[in-house]
């Protein structure tokens, strides 16, 4: 098989992999509402958390990044083997990426990436990634906002690569994905300089009644 085509099929696969909702896996699994119906409606683990249980964020956050990481671990280990062009492994970080962004599974409404931009980055290269996690971490349990975090993380994670590497294929492909990760938070953004930005684990008037099925009486 020709290795365009093999790289063909490794970004398909990877973007059909970003596609899967850990979100609504995890609601379903912990017998949650869906997550799209309350909150920011985003299907992700900080709106999950929202819904008050906490072992259902965590699986969100662990497999959102574990599709990441996932798929550009394999795109890194079995490139050069198969003699797949140099890109292909930015190929299939941008596409699992923007599967969890655009999901073919969810009409293309997915979640706003921080969790597998963190597994694709820690898969590129593990201090990058962890330098990256860091500033999340450090940002977010220092203010308590979650999407400042991601915003802050965005910003520094391609100064990282572009300081470790120089100017590098992979660096233009980080430097997409921390831009997409910006225009997600846009409204974020907004509302934290209006001061109307909830916090990590607040929960909206009334969210609680809808976060979790009616028990029968």
């Amino acid at each position: 098989m020709p290795p365009s085509l093999l790289t063909l099929l490794g970004v398909l696969a990877a973007y059909l992999l970003g596609s899967v909702s850990f979100a609504l896996l995890a609601s379903r699994l912990f017998g949650l509402a869906d997550p799209r119906s309350y909150g920011s409606k985003n299907p992700g683990a900080t709106n999950v958390l929202r819904s008050g249980h906490k072992g259902a964020a965590l699986f969100t956050l662990l497999g959102d990044a574990a599709k990441g990481w996932l798929a550009v671990f394999l795109a890194t280990r079995y490139a050069a083997p198969w003699g797949l062009p140099d890109y292909t492994v930015g190929l299939v970080a941008l596409a699992v990426f923007f599967g969890h962004l655009y999901p073919v599974f969810l009409n293309f409404k997915g979640g706003k990436g921080v969790a597998t931009a963190a597994g694709v980055l820690l898969a590129i290269n593990l201090w990058l990634g962890l330098a990256t996690l860091a500033t999340w971490l450090f940002v977010a349990f220092t203010l308590r906002y979650s999407s400042l975090a991601a915003l802050v993380a965005a910003t520094a994670a391609p100064v990282f690569a572009l300081l470790a590497w120089g100017k590098d294929g992979m660096v233009v492909a980080i430097s997409i994905i921390s831009m997409a990760l910006i225009g997600k938070h846009w409204q974020n953004l907004q509302r934290l300089m209006a001061g109307s930005e909830p916090k990590l684990g607040s929960r909206k008037k009334g969210q609680e009644s809808t976060s979790r099925p009616a028990r029968p009486r």
